[in-house]
């Protein structure tokens, strides 16, 4: 699994002309599922994200995490993020899951975001989403395990 976070002071995403999801200040995820990944690996995942220290604490060093911050957690599916991107200039696709596997590990990523962290918002697998946001910082990080 790869994760792709942002500290935001906002997020959106919009399907269709709609809103579907929305935070204030937290972290923007788009979360990429490759075919080796699990249950397993979606819980590490999500650990390492709730705990990533990347809000300013007093002093306005990196010290706080997502839920020491009591930010908001926009999660949206991007499975660009597994391109193979190694050779020419058309990005590859071989190491992502299938659409089947990598809806049920999204959607069991979200539900383990939402038993975790109070403030959780999505986006919707497979759809065209506009997303909007105000980065932080900027604060970008790859995460992957």
């Amino acid at each position: 699994m790869k994760a792709l976070i942002q500290r935001v002071q906002s997020a959106s995403v919009d399907i269709a002309g709609e809103r579907h999801g929305e935070i204030g200040a937290g972290i923007l995820l788009l979360l990429g599922v490759e075919k080796t990944d699990t249950q397993s690996s979606a819980d590490k995942l999500l650990q390492k994200i709730l705990n990533y220290r990347i809000f300013a604490d007093a002093e306005g060093r990196m010290n706080l995490n997502l839920q020491q911050r009591q930010g908001g957690l926009l999660i949206v599916s991007q499975f660009t993020l597994v391109a193979d991107t190694a050779k020419g200039l058309r990005p590859g696709f071989s190491k992502g899951a299938t659409p089947q596997q990598g809806e049920a590990l999204y959607q069991y990523f979200v539900d383990q975001a939402r038993a975790q962290h109070p403030d959780v918002a999505t986006g919707r697998f497979g759809a065209d989403m506009q997303v909007s946001l105000i980065n932080d910082g900027p604060v970008t990080f790859l995460l992957e395990v």
